[in-house]
């Protein structure tokens, strides 16, 4: 155990936010920005500082995973059990480094509260997007908005064709810009793309557009919305809330198999992997009085550079918030405030499945709660496992501030699981093969009813790499599948209903011309995109 003797406060930014607005406390926003400044300017060899603290959970790529395709490259866990202890012990540590700068020992990571009513409507809280901030009396760019690399990062990987490598100096962005500069290619369309967005003000009111799109997300049949269907991000947390047990809950991978059988889950990674997009670049499909801003690359979109935009750990200290509720609604069941428990060999539990192997961790390798969380070391210098941080406050000494879909008390919630009423269709999309697919993509279902008018079931985004195929064990786990299940008051309205697939990549909606081109260029011929089945 790392601290049982107090339980400190995470807070929403947004508590700290209007405390500052409104002149009541500005000291634990200054504060946040002071801890953030500081580790920022680090010298980048330093364990504490921001470069090493983000470059852990993709690139610069170290240890086993530098160079290496029997290791993905990052030390991040996705796509199986670990997906949610592993980001506990991160922010953990990087919360710690906050602490070890002079005046901020009392500083906590705050989380930003994705389901809040202000987020809802509004986007993101100001303080993560702001230009500028006045600390001290000096008005100094916003720690939070961004990060310039102190170094170059290096692809070493041939097959990238430098993906990856960002140079000094490079500072991160987020929708609607791009951050693709490996190399000629890229930087000159990064170049000619951001050069249609040069003010500042204009690209945070369409991020915060984008954001507000996603987590609304409802759809419409015969013109009215329909709660449930397409469930934007809002939704999605909602529901990942009654997942039945912590394998499933943890993972898209596990929930997928889970939901071949059952009334479908939504695993806790979903909802955390449509942020990532939002942020880094996909509008929401189905808005048709939206024109989708092909081009956006920003680095929350891609597991490889996500960890060096500070928004990351605000939006995973809400993941790990959500992690905790969940946790806490189900304890009379589960006891699961204190054990989690993994289904043994369930898909989800091996090193090899969705993304390959961490570094340090031996290709086909079974997880549990005692597989070691690297790089994460505790005090006593042994590495951390999920054992060591299932009770917040008890072993790391923190808990949150009651945020949205959290109560004060949970203890009377039924130790039952509520049982959830089938759905009168589950439409199933399976057979879509990543490997050629380059970065991230989103999977979405529509209908075209009797009418001819086309409604969007759902959407799952999908967390990838720009080059799946450097990974050798990556290309042990290339199918997606996705999952949505069909209200019985919906699949009235949608009798005789035709569906259809939409995957839309970096390179647009992959369609059967498209498709040919990327498959033949990668040696995978294939005569269908996906199989979609209706039952």
């Amino acid at each position: 155990m790392e601290n049982t003797n107090t339980v400190r406060v995470r807070h929403s930014i947004m508590e700290l936010q209007e405390m500052y607005d409104s002149g009541l406390n500005r000291k634990p926003l200054e504060d946040l920005m002071r801890a953030w400044k500081g580790i920022k300017e680090l010298p980048p060899e330093d364990p504490k500082s921001f470069f090493m603290l983000g470059g852990y959970h993709g690139e610069p790529f170290r240890g086993a995973g530098w160079g290496n395709n029997q290791y993905w490259g990052g030390y991040c866990n996705h796509g199986n059990v670990l997906f949610p202890t592993w980001h506990r012990a991160y922010l953990y540590k990087l919360e710690q480094a906050l602490q070890s700068i002079v005046g901020c020992e009392d500083v906590m990571l705050p989380y930003w509260d994705e389901t809040s009513d202000d987020s809802v409507k509004n986007g993101i809280p100001h303080a993560l997007t702001d230009e500028t901030f006045m600390l001290d009396g000096v008005e100094i760019p916003n720690p939070l908005k961004s990060f310039e690399l102190p170094q170059q990062i290096l692809d070493a990987i041939q097959s990238d064709n430098n993906l990856y490598t960002k140079p000094k100096g490079y500072n991160t962005v987020r929708y609607p810009l791009s951050g693709l500069v490996g190399n000629d290619k890229d930087k000159a369309a990064t170049e000619a793309h951001n050069a249609k967005f040069p003010y500042p003000s204009v690209n945070t009111a369409l991020l915060n557009q984008n954001i507000v799109n996603w987590l609304n997300g409802t759809a419409e049949v015969g013109g009215q919305p329909i709660p449930g269907l397409a469930p934007g991000i809002y939704q999605q947390f909602v529901q990942c809330l009654n997942a039945p047990n912590y394998t499933v809950f943890s993972n898209t991978t596990s929930a997928q198999q889970w939901n071949a059988n059952n009334t479908a889950v939504m695993p806790l990674e979903q909802p955390h992997n449509n942020i990532h997009l939002a942020v880094g670049g996909f509008d929401v499909p189905g808005q048709g009085d939206l024109s989708p801003i092909d081009g956006a690359n920003g680095d929350m979109g891609e597991n490889n550079t996500a960890g060096l935009d500070p928004i990351f750990f605000f939006h995973h200290c809400n993941v790990d918030r959500m992690f905790w509720v969940w946790q806490k609604k189900h304890n009379n069941r589960l006891n699961s405030r204190n054990q989690l428990d993994v289904i043994s060999e369930y898909p989800g539990t091996n090193t090899v499945d969705n993304q390959g192997p961490t570094p340090g961790v031996a290709p086909n390798t079974w997880l549990d709660m005692t597989s070691p969380l690297a790089p994460f070391k505790k005090e006593d210098g042994t590495t951390f496992v999920s054992n060591d941080c299932i009770n917040i406050e008890t072993q790391l000494g923190y808990t949150y501030s009651i945020g949205s879909l959290d109560k004060p008390d949970w203890s009377s919630e039924s130790a039952v699981l509520m049982a959830v009423e089938a759905p009168a269709k589950q439409i199933r999309v399976t057979g879509i093969n990543r490997a050629p697919i380059k970065g991230s993509f989103l999977v979405s279902v529509f209908a075209t009813d009797s009418n001819g008018k086309k409604h969007l079931i759902g959407t799952e985004g999908v967390l990838s790499r720009w080059n799946v195929q450097a990974c050798a064990n990556c290309q042990t786990h290339l199918e997606v599948r996705a999952a949505f299940d069909l209200p019985h008051s919906v699949n009235e309205q949608l009798e005789g209903a035709q569906y259809d697939v939409e995957i839309r990549t970096r390179d647009g909606v992959l369609n059967d011309d498209t498709a040919m081109t990327i498959f033949n260029l990668s040696q995978r011929m294939t005569k269908k995109l996906y199989n979609l089945e209706i039952r």
